[in-house]
């Protein structure tokens, strides 16, 4: 997923160097008929940015998980939670 967005973000000019974008993921494993399941995985990125890129940057967001192969493979089976907070840097 971060690689897809990562992808998406460069498709804009907007780079994604480690010091610049990182992502917090969380999830969740609960027995499900008995057998464990991954059921909930919530990813947190984090991106900084000049303020003039923050909109192509929310248009990155909002369209890069139809994208994602990951992302696809699982929509349906495990419940993804996904945010973007955006820095503002100076350009």
């Amino acid at each position: 997923m971060m690689g897809t967005l990562a992808a998406v973000l460069a498709g804009k000019k907007i780079p994604t160097p480690e010091d610049r974008y990182w992502a917090t993921v969380e999830g969740d494993i609960e027995s499900v008929n008995e057998v464990l399941k991954i059921t909930r995985i919530r990813v947190k990125y984090h991106l900084k940015i000049p303020g003039e890129k923050r909109a192509d940057a929310q248009e990155a967001f909002s369209a890069y998980i139809t994208r994602c192969p990951a992302a696809q493979s699982v929509i349906g089976c495990i419940d993804i939670k996904d945010d973007i907070e955006i820095e503002e840097t100076a350009a």
